[in-house]
């Protein structure tokens, strides 16, 4: 159950935030729901377990904040305002997808919705999002930058060049790690002398705080913070979420078969299910009941359905698409 709840949430936020998590959700059972047809190519990295951070960070952005994104980004991508159909047309290679059927998953991108990137290279996004951050404060907006990434990323020199820079400058951007205690297969323990990355931040005279993933109005508040922080001028904050995903690192299914971690372990996670905790937290406060929380659902469904049959039906690019849209495009004649 969330514990960080503060009454003065207007509900309207709460209800968002159930809808957000759900939306996720369903949107990654729909994947695993198709990926067996192997009609969708490319590699997915699924956010099940996951839901809340995305939902409590990204609730707070505007149009014109911007995300940068891991190989894990289909949540971000979802609680920052990208169409479904987009993302899943993009899944199929389709030119209606969101980088024209030539991202894939792992790099979705949406300018329009302020999602400028999306990385699969550990901790490439980190640096992004303090140049975003630089480029905000160099226009006197205030527009702030969020950078999402796992545990695995603070191992990287990226990470504490970036606080570091964002410190000193005081940049208004927000650093979200996502600890879900493993890098691909290796679990934090085996990685770092100590497992509490939000004391990291100390050494960078910024604040750090650590936070139960599971809690979406915890994290709700935390973010508060840290975007009024950034939008007032007084600097970068990270924020380290402990969470746990579902599956295994890339795919549809689990890795405890194959001895990647232990399966009581993940069974105690999934017990900690924050969509689960969060839909209780809410009819147990009389907010929503079971029948409006189902109808939720069953909208969403709707909507992803239409969503999957839309992206199905879309073109595949031409063989000549595949010299458009590149860095550099020769205009010289031979």
């Amino acid at each position: 159950m969330p514990v960080c709840a503060e009454p003065e949430i207007p509900v309207s936020i709460q209800i968002e935030l159930l809808r957000l998590m759900l939306l996720m959700r369903r949107f990654e059972e729909k994947i695993i729901e198709v990926y067996p047809a192997q009609d969708m190519k490319t590699p997915v990295h699924l956010y099940i377990g996951e839901e809340a951070i995305a939902a409590g960070v990204c609730v707070h952005l505007r149009r014109d904040d911007v995300i940068f994104s891991t190989h894990r980004s289909h949540g971000h991508c979802l609680a920052k305002g990208m169409s479904p159909q987009a993302l899943l047309a993009e899944f199929y290679g389709r030119v209606t997808g969101c980088c024209k059927g030539k991202g894939g998953s792992m790099h979705p991108v949406d300018p329009d919705n302020g999602i400028l990137g999306t990385s699969a290279i550990v901790g490439g996004g980190i640096a992004l999002a303090v140049g975003a951050a630089l480029a905000a404060k160099m226009k006197k907006t205030d527009s702030l930058a969020v950078t999402f990434f796992g545990d695995g990323a603070t191992d990287e020199g990226i990470f504490h060049e970036s606080l570091n820079f964002a410190s000193l400058k005081k940049l208004p951007v927000i650093f979200v790690c996502e600890n879900n205690f493993y890098a691909t297969n290796s679990p934090q323990r085996a990685r770092q002398p100590h497992d509490n990355i939000a004391k990291r931040a100390a050494g960078y005279a910024i604040p750090g705080f650590q936070i139960d993933g599971n809690d979406v109005l915890g994290i709700y508040n935390l973010a508060k913070i840290a975007c009024r922080r950034a939008r007032y001028g007084l600097g970068p904050t990270l924020v380290e979420c402990r969470t746990y995903r579902w599956k295994g690192h890339v795919g549809p299914d689990c890795d405890y078969e194959k001895g990647c971690r232990p399966k009581d372990e993940l069974e105690d996670w999934m017990e900690k299910c924050p969509v689960k905790a969060y839909s209780e937290y809410l009819i147990a406060n009389d907010l929503v009941d079971a029948a409006e929380i189902k109808k939720l659902t069953s909208l969403i469904d709707r909507e992803l359905d239409e969503a999957l049959k839309s992206a199905q039906a879309g073109a595949y690019p031409e063989l000549a698409d595949l010299y458009r849209d590149v860095y550099y495009e020769s205009t010289a004649v031979n």
